[in-house]
């Protein structure tokens, strides 16, 4: 294997040509955000890390284009100082904008979806080298799969993402129990732009969050308050909790009880990227299922039975958000409004059989795993899960149909 960083989508086609001309595959990687192999290959590796920055920012049609290696925390960034910011987005930031696009990265919404969906125009190196322009107008059928396409059918070289006026969004978080936060699921997501929730395994307690569009004034986090909310406790002292579980893990139960009611009620006011997005600094392996919303309740419930008879000790929270239907061929919640699981593990603790137990609960209720997180599904429960599965693996097949971006990954999800 061998590593290529074109500093342009000419550089890029040349590199494609260059590998297909040498019998070797492509592959192009962002951040290594992802926990499964979608990016791994056995020929060129293709780094994107001057691929960066934004190419034009129209304020007629409200679009920006950037380049495919930009990460999304320069996005944010240069954005606001422009007055502009995304509808929506994921909680971390450190990804590439091709990166978090192409695995389907998304945020919570009640009427805003995944990044991807944002995407109004791509730019792609196909297997031939050539730079494919695609948009609802002009190569729609590619439009519709490559804004999600997993790598599978090109190198994605810009984007051209919906933009809006910078806004101003009041977090609202507070604790909730089990009970109460699933039995009133469907309120909470009717009644807020964006509501999400954390369960944690071994108690009956949770924690919400509750983000709305706002007038202002603007009312950030307290420089103090903020560190210990999102640094001290939820970074510093959970970290600390994590490592005395994986090393105890009978004790589990009992830190969960504690962390679980670490955290207090508190509202702040910010733009969106402040707002959506958190710092992550606890290291864990992740799993995340799309379900249809109104299975959402049932499967956690289910989720929370299994946990509490098995012999398991979860030391991790579980993270549970929505999103309505999207039109993107792969994306999990194509063609119906959706609502996320994310099970997760300490790193360097056994998840295997944690992650089985959940996974058969999921499958039941017909989901559809994240494409860049822990999984065992193949192309043949993608082939029933994705009704458009098909239509994927035909434009693959037209668009790359020596397989130079094949690699085992996409081999067991997609077949040959």
């Amino acid at each position: 294997m061998w590593e290529v960083t074109p500093a342009s989508p000419q550089e890029l086609a040349d590199a494609v040509r260059s590998a297909a001309e040498d019998n070797l595959t492509v592959k192009a990687v962002g951040t290594g955000h992802s926990f499964t192999a979608l990016a791994a290959t056995e020929g060129v590796l293709i780094r994107p890390d001057l691929l960066t920055g934004i190419r034009e920012i129209d304020r007629t049609s409200m679009t920006v284009t950037v380049e495919a290696g930009t990460p999304l925390k320069r996005l944010n960034a240069a954005l606001a100082r422009e007055g502009l910011s995304l509808t929506n987005m994921g909680d971390i930031m450190e990804q590439t904008v091709a990166g978090a696009t192409s695995t389907g990265t998304h945020g919570t919404g009640r009427d805003s979806a995944s990044i991807a969906a944002q995407i109004k125009a791509l730019e792609l190196v196909t297997a031939d080298g050539s730079l494919l322009h695609c948009s609802e107008k002009e190569n729609p059928e590619v439009f519709a799969a490559a804004r999600i396409g997993l790598g599978a059918l090109g190198v994605v070289s810009a984007i051209t993402l919906a933009v809006e006026p910078v806004f101003l969004l009041t977090a609202r978080e507070e604790p909730m129990s089990f009970d109460k936060v699933t039995a009133e699921f469907d309120a909470l997501v009717a009644e807020n732009e964006h509501f999400e929730f954390y369960w944690f395994p071994h108690t009956g307690n949770c924690n919400t969050k509750r983000n709305n569009r706002s007038a202002g004034p603007a009312a950030p986090a307290g420089a103090v308050s903020g560190w210990i909310e999102d640094e001290l406790l939820s970074n510093g002292v959970f970290q600390v909790a994590c490592s005395v579980g994986r090393a105890f893990p009978a004790a589990i139960p009992a830190i969960a009880k504690v962390s679980s009611r670490a955290l207090s009620a508190r509202s702040y006011t910010d733009i969106p990227y402040k707002v959506f997005t958190s710092p992550r600094r606890v290291r864990f392996v992740e799993m995340e299922y799309a379900l249809p919303r109104e299975a959402l309740v049932t499967a956690l419930r289910e989720l929370k039975a299994m946990v509490e008879r098995s012999p398991l000790r979860v030391g991790f929270p579980v993270e549970v958000r929505t999103a309505p239907a999207d039109d993107i061929t792969l994306s999990t919640a194509s063609g119906r409004d959706s609502a996320y699981i994310a099970v997760h593990m300490y790193r360097g603790t056994p998840y295997q059989s944690y992650f089985t137990a959940a996974e058969r609960i999921m499958t039941a209720h017909g989901g559809r795993p994240h494409w860049g997180k822990v999984h065992t599904r193949d192309a043949a429960y993608f082939a029933e899960a994705y009704p458009r599965f098909g239509e994927f693996t035909a434009l693959r097949d037209r668009l790359d149909p020596q397989r130079l971006f094949q690699n085992a990954y996409l081999r067991r999800v997609l077949g040959d």
